[in-house]
């Protein structure tokens, strides 16, 4: 490794051109990477809902579909308005009272259903269909495009407008998320670190990395907006020790090499390579445990977080490294004393009431298992949303003047006869939660043009519109959901029902199977790392059921505060602190096994090994916490802010549990680990071997 040290340092200008012209095609990679808004869109391409989104498209020619309203029109100027949003790009039908009749003839003539589904006293709606999907480019552009023809007296509502205004929201708010995390992060060093100008080039290196990852996103081709939102975030907060690593080595190997910087920095190179490709696999294996959900989110995440830690420790090992011998003179002159006091007292004091902080974890483990068992998960992005986004008052409106929460879409045969299809949606409207329901067959026949043929039928399918009153996402649309997929199923085996309502109650299945998945994975390939690492069969048992007590007490606290949080935190957040905080787990009980080889006693070894890991522990932690903590104050996309709470807390609460409740379990499970782990029952049966009797 020292070889590659002093590869490093010799070719360091070199590097340094390098890492600066390589920020080019990464800026532009970038800049060209598409950004993906729709979180239905990452299920499963198997599953019904999804299926019938293609057949849609391949079918119909339709992919998205919003309901638009407009205020205070007359029908002559919505007319006008129709006119223009059918000549839109990507609209390809739009479905109005003028579609069915005549517009001079009386809406009256219409039945009072289908009556009731386009007018309110003060507004009138119609149904626009995009060609296609719901969040593509196209769709998104043509929402923007409406909004603009109507103005203030528009309200499109649906997907589609949703995933704009999210689009809108994040890519004003995305840039700050950045600017806040690195200025929190740099206090933080600026405080716990012994260089005023150091935390600098830590940015400086972080950023580089931070920019190779986000410009190789383009080979994906597409990344999802929580994934950019969080990638430079948390590829700050999880590489940054490692930065703190270097540095720290280099210090130590200028004390044993005077007036040899240069031989110094060789050495701390390989001695960081050895220590952080150690410490950084713990947390790409729970970056990667991701990539086994169904729900491709998680696979989206994962490669992204993932490749973002492996390009953070190349920049470690070579950028940083150059960056300081460059600079050593100017970093020599910002130097000044340690600020962290000495934590010996801390340390002891834990040390002498191992007791009651084992007593302690099992009283706060018990509401902790309550509170994350009882803690309410969201589904249904927009409730979560500002209130004055025209997606939401939109959607506000038309479940307060259409008594319309959600539209679904059935696909049944074309060839079902009308009698049949007036059956099944008379069954379908005894439903509970129903508010009206739409076919080609509903409509009279007399006065509906083949135009609105050609929208509703196709040759092989015809569609079919059936209005809900209830939520997305809530148990009422669930349930109602089963009962309307069942009526179908009786008289079209082959029948779809689609929509936002049915692909968001899969996200709920399928993510609930995934939670299971991804905890054992990510468990299961940590275990075996630090099994292999430290060689033993009870330190992997204790060091992951300390993390994952910090973990269950985390994901227990929204309970107690009366916190919703999003289905996608129960998720990920378990496998992510645990991947980027079991290292101060390792960090200790190495520490704690060098000492207990050396000769120590268990009480002198632990608190040994407590007091020398505590400040890296601390500043590790404390990074992590900077870099999420502001995010998650500033956001206003409530799933990006809340995911960036828990990560924050989640590394203070980690590092509590690692300072004052491991040393407990070492102390206690002494005996059990010198006799599980290679090496150890051998050199304690050597220290207190009984002196033979002559």
């Amino acid at each position: 490794m020292q070889k590659f040290g002093r590869g490093v340092v010799k070719l360091r200008v070199p590097i340094l051109i390098v890492s600066v012209l390589l920020l080019i095609p990464s800026i532009f990679g970038f800049l060209s990477t598409r950004i993906n808004y729709d979180i239905l869109s990452y299920l499963p391409s198997d599953i019904e809902t999804m299926k019938g989104q293609d057949i849609m498209l391949d079918e119909f020619g339709k992919g998205g579909f919003s309901l638009v309203m407009l205020d205070g029109m007359d029908d002559k100027d919505v007319e006008k308005v129709k006119e223009k949003i059918e000549k839109v790009d990507h609209v390809c039908d739009v479905l109005w009272y003028d579609t069915l009749a005549d517009v001079s003839l009386p809406k009256e003539v219409l039945p009072d259903d289908i009556y009731d589904f386009f007018n309110t006293d003060n507004s009138t709606m119609m149904a626009v269909f995009f060609d296609e999907a719901t969040s593509a480019d196209g769709s998104l552009e043509a929402v923007k495009e409406i909004r603009s023809i109507a103005g203030e007296q528009c309200f499109v509502s649906g997907m589609s407008s949703v995933v704009e205004d999210i689009k809108d929201l994040t890519m004003q708010e995305a840039p700050m998320y950045v600017v806040i995390a690195v200025i929190l992060t740099s206090i933080i060093l600026a405080l716990t670190m012994d260089s005023f100008l150091i935390p600098l080039f830590f940015m400086l290196s972080v950023g580089m990395a931070i920019i190779y990852n986000m410009g190789t996103n383009f080979i994906q081709g597409e990344i999802s907006f929580i994934t950019e939102a969080l990638a430079a975030v948390l590829q700050l907060a999880v590489t940054i020790d490692y930065s703190i690593f270097l540095w720290h080595s280099y210090k130590e190997e200028k004390e044993k090499h005077p007036g040899d910087n240069k031989e110094a920095m060789a050495v701390a190179i390989g001695k960081t390579i050895t220590s952080v490709v150690s410490s950084s696999i713990t947390t790409v294996a729970g970056f990667l445990a991701l990539c086994f959900m169904s729900y491709e989110l998680g696979m989206d995440m994962g490669i992204v977080m993932a490749k973002g830690v492996v390009i953070g420790v190349i920049c470690c090992i070579t950028v940083l490294p150059s960056m300081i011998l460059v600079f050593d003179k100017a970093l020599e002159k910002t130097m000044h004393k340690d600020l962290v006091p000495s934590l010996e007292k801390p340390s002891k004091f834990i040390i002498k009431h191992h007791a009651a902080f084992i007593v302690l974890f099992i009283v706060v483990l018990i509401p902790a298992i309550y509170g994350q068992i009882n803690t309410n998960v969201y589904y249904n992005l927009t409730d979560t949303l500002p209130k004055d986004l025209n997606s939401v008052i939109a959607n506000t409106k038309l479940d307060e003047e259409y008594n319309m929460a959600t539209t679904h879409m059935l696909l049944v045969d074309a060839d079902m006869k009308p009698k049949e299809v007036n059956s099944m949606l008379d069954e379908m409207g005894k439903v509970d939660g129903v508010s009206f329901s739409m076919s080609l067959d509903t409509l009279p026949r007399e006065i509906v043009p083949d135009s609105v043929t050609k929208i509703l039928k196709s040759d092989k399918w015809q569609l079919m519109l059936v209005g809900s009153e209830y939520k997305v996402a809530s148990d009422e649309e669930n349930a109602q959901i089963d009962e309307l997929s069942k009526i179908l199923k009786s008289y079209d085996k082959d029948g779809m029902l689609i929509g936002e309502a049915a692909a968001t109650k899969d996200l709920i299945d399928i993510t609930d199977h995934d939670f299971k998945v991804v905890n054992i994975v990510s468990i299961a390939a940590i275990f075996i790392i630090i099994l292999i690492a430290l060689r033993s069969v009870s330190l992997p048992i204790i060091l992951v059921a300390v993390i994952e007590f910090a973990i269950t007490v985390n994901m227990g606290v929204p309970c107690f505060t009366n916190t919703t949080i999003p289905f996608i935190a129960s998720v990920v957040i378990g496998t992510i602190q645990l991947g980027a905080t079991v290292d101060y787990a390792i960090l200790m009980t190495t520490r704690y096994k060098t000492e207990r080889n050396a000769g120590k006693d268990k009480h002198e070894a632990v608190t040994i090994a407590l007091t020398t890991s505590m400040k890296s522990i601390m500043v590790s932690a404390l990074g992590f916490f900077a870099s999420t903590f502001g995010v998650g104050v500033y956001s206003s996309v409530d799933m990006i802010s809340q995911l960036c709470t828990l990560m924050s807390r989640g590394a203070i609460i980690s590092m509590i549990t690692v300072i004052c409740i491991l040393p407990s379990m070492l102390m206690l499970f002494d005996k059990v680990i010198i006799n599980t782990t290679m090496g150890m029952k051998k050199k304690e049966n050597k220290l207190y071997k009984l002196p033979e009797i002559n």
